[in-house]
């Protein structure tokens, strides 16, 4: 998709390749994700409107006939929080901001113990790989991006394409897993991240923890004192490491 700017001026690309196809994946996952009951979370702390227009948008469609979905613009001061507590697993994050924010980086960083996917649409400086389940990015330095009209259209083609995807049921159901037995190898438990909930209640009892399938008594005698916000790494019921507080640019690691 392109545009011409000024009389003089020559096409510029609006949609290309690359993000043509990272919208497209976005859509079927969001899709798939509306289809097993989601709700959207929409976070955009530096411009705010962005979070209420995508969140009308999915809500209250303009074509005759297409669905509204649950879509919600989170807007309070502790972004982390609110969403931490709005959100089930199996919803959807999608946040309108640059890679230097940091409590957007901190939902996204926590999403996998909440159980949830993450998309991101922005511009400038790109997170790291595995910031998001889903990156949109546009690869301009340019302030005034979010202003000119990109975003709204990256959003409005990702609502399109969503209800593109709902017209085709085929799309919308996961393939079961091959697995057959109980426990394999593919499917055993192989570090899972987690969010601590509370400490423990007394000495060698178990830290509570928040996964993507729920809550969880969790040893963590290896990691030691445990406060409820920790990252932790759990494998077979135990944490083995605790990640970093504070993200940069979307990226963490052990401590």
């Amino acid at each position: 998709m392109t545009a011409v700017v000024g009389p003089q001026a020559g096409p510029v690309t609006m949609i290309d390749e690359e993000l043509s196809a990272d919208l497209a994946g976005a859509a079927l996952a969001l899709a798939r994700r509306f289809h097993a009951g989601a709700t959207l979370w929409v976070l955009s702390p530096q411009w705010e409107p962005h979070s209420h227009h995508v969140a009308v948008e999915f809500v209250h469609p303009v074509i005759v006939g297409k669905r509204a979905l649950p879509a919600v613009a989170l807007v309070a001061a502790d972004l982390v929080a609110e969403t931490r507590i709005a959100v089930r697993p199996g919803d959807v994050v999608l946040a309108v901001a640059g890679a230097d924010q940091a409590q957007v980086l901190d939902v996204m960083r926590r999403a996998p113990a909440w159980g949830v996917e993450t998309m991101w649409i922005g511009y400038g400086d790109r997170p790291a790989a595995g910031a998001a389940s889903h990156v949109l990015w546009v690869p301009s330095d340019d302030p005034m991006v979010p202003a000119t009209g990109r975003f709204v259209l990256m959003y409005h083609l990702l609502w399109e394409l969503t209800h593109v995807c709902f017209e085709h049921p085929g799309l919308l159901t996961v393939p079961d897993d091959d697995c057959t037995d109980e426990v394999c190898i593919t499917c055993s438990d192989e570090g899972r991240l987690g969010e601590v909930v509370a400490p423990p209640a007394e000495e060698y009892a178990g830290a509570l923890v928040r996964t993507a399938t729920g809550e969880e008594y969790v040893d963590v005698t290896v990691v030691g004192d445990v406060v409820p916000g920790d990252l932790v790494i759990v494998h077979a019921g135990a944490a083995l490491t605790r990640l970093e507080d504070s993200p940069q640019v979307g990226q963490w690691g052990p401590r």
